[in-house]
């Protein structure tokens, strides 16, 4: 076998995948393998692929006809959109075998070798044109110093990679969804399975898993949030935007809710309390809580200053919500609204008070879906005021409709 026939997956991982025009139709997130007796070598069925946003699709090795570090290369266009679904004995490589606790075979007599999996490559089989499972990066530790280091062994010199571990680490899968979307994260987590899911929550940093969280449908939000540590589950939510948070508490029991709120820090759980007031479906129940509020003497410098933020979505720098001081909700007196690119047609120097928008009418917290989705396409706006009792108290965002207008399975629908 030379070794350059060796695909090694994790390398592979995020690599694009052409059709046979040139055109990129996708990236690769991992490889889809079934186990064989004894010690031979799993056979590789295909790629999963993802296609767009939240879509990942299967895509068998028989349409590859090129495949190395520039990508994948495809010998049709025509691609089965079907959500990919791994099938019984099926094996996601990345997914399940990076990171597997393994050992590895000695000559009689030496000491047992033990190390963490890093990379799985994969080789064709000249006879068949099949694909299967060759080469195994496997982290040692060890030595005098305890030192780690990398070595590669063939598939049948390694033991315990087609054993269901009780324990699995995640440096590999770390350092693969490294500098991925979050939105990406969230779908990779959907394919693996629970354990391994849970394992890579519990590894990602707070700020990052809270990232990923919002991008999880709340049924999986509450499965991985249940898996963590009381005190870690309420360090993540004080990461959360409150109205996700809040959303996520609102699916656990209210022993829990309680647990979990009394554990964060006060002024991170206060807002959260505050919209586990109001009735799922309106617009209490689906606003944020912090859009960006200003009284009516900044400066448009300032106000355009702080909608530059990187860490505001689109949807909560479209517009400024002006009122009389206290700027956080219930704010001082709601005053109204200025648009960024009135802002941008503004002196720097002026106070936005004198270019307020007074004429848009500010949502009640009881107003339902259907007047929301109204009032939003009549002024054209991606975020409405919501007022009561002439105060702020928060804002319903275009995302914040869309999400509870979808289908709750949009995510597995086929799209273009």
């Amino acid at each position: 076998m030379s070794s350059s026939t060796l695909v090694y997956l994790a390398r592979l991982a995020g690599t694009p995948i052409f059709d046979p025009n040139g055109d990129q139709v996708g990236r690769v997130r991992d490889a889809v393998t079934r186990p064989r007796p004894g010690t031979l070598a799993p056979r590789v069925l295909g790629v999963v692929a993802e296609i767009g946003a939240w879509r990942r699709i299967f895509i068998p090795m028989g349409r590859v006809i090129n495949i190395g570090g520039g990508g994948v290369e495809l010998s049709t266009g025509q691609l089965n959109l079907r959500k990919f679904e791994a099938r019984a004995g099926e094996v996601l490589v990345l997914g399940e075998l990076l990171d597997r606790r393994v050992s590895v075979i000695t000559e009689p007599g030496e000491p047992e070798r033990l190390g963490e999996v890093t990379d799985i490559a994969m080789c064709p089989v000249k006879a068949t044109g099949d694909w299967e499972l060759a080469r195994i990066a496997v982290r040692e530790r060890g030595g005098r110093l305890g030192r780690s280091h990398v070595n590669q062994f063939d598939w049948d010199e390694v033991r315990g990679l087609v054993t269901v571990p009780t324990a699995q680490g995640t440096e590999g899968l770390l350092s693969i969804v490294e500098g991925m979307r979050s939105a990406d994260v969230a779908t990779m987590m959907l394919d693996l399975p629970k354990r391994r899911r849970v394992e890579l929550a519990a590894a990602l940093e707070d700020t990052r898993l809270a990232d990923v969280m919002e991008e999880l449908p709340e049924h999986d939000q509450v499965d991985i949030i249940a898996a963590l540590d009381r005190d870690r589950a309420a360090d993540v939510l004080e990461e959360m935007e409150p109205d996700d948070a809040a959303d996520l508490l609102a699916e656990l029991p209210s022993s829990e809710q309680a647990e979990l709120l009394d554990l964060m820090e006060p002024e991170e759980a206060s807002p959260v309390r505050q919209l586990l007031k109001y009735v799922a479906g309106t617009a209490g129940g689906m606003m944020t809580s912090e859009p960006i509020i200003l009284p009516p003497d900044t400066t448009i410098a300032e106000a355009l200053a702080l909608i530059r933020d990187r860490r505001n979505s689109p949807a909560i720098a479209a517009q400024i919500f002006v009122t009389r001081p206290p700027s956080l909700t219930p704010t001082g007196r709601y005053l109204g609204i200025v648009h960024f690119q009135r802002l941008l047609r503004e002196p720097p120097a002026d106070l936005i008070g004198s270019i307020v928008d007074r004429d848009i009418d500010p949502l009640d917290p009881a107003d339902d879906l259907a007047k929301i989705t109204r009032k939003m396409a009549t002024y054209d706006l991606v975020a409405l005021p919501v007022v009561e009792a002439g105060r702020l108290v928060g804002a319903v965002t275009v995302d914040d409709v869309l999400d509870h207008l979808l289908p709750t399975d949009w995510r597995d629908q086929p799209h273009d």
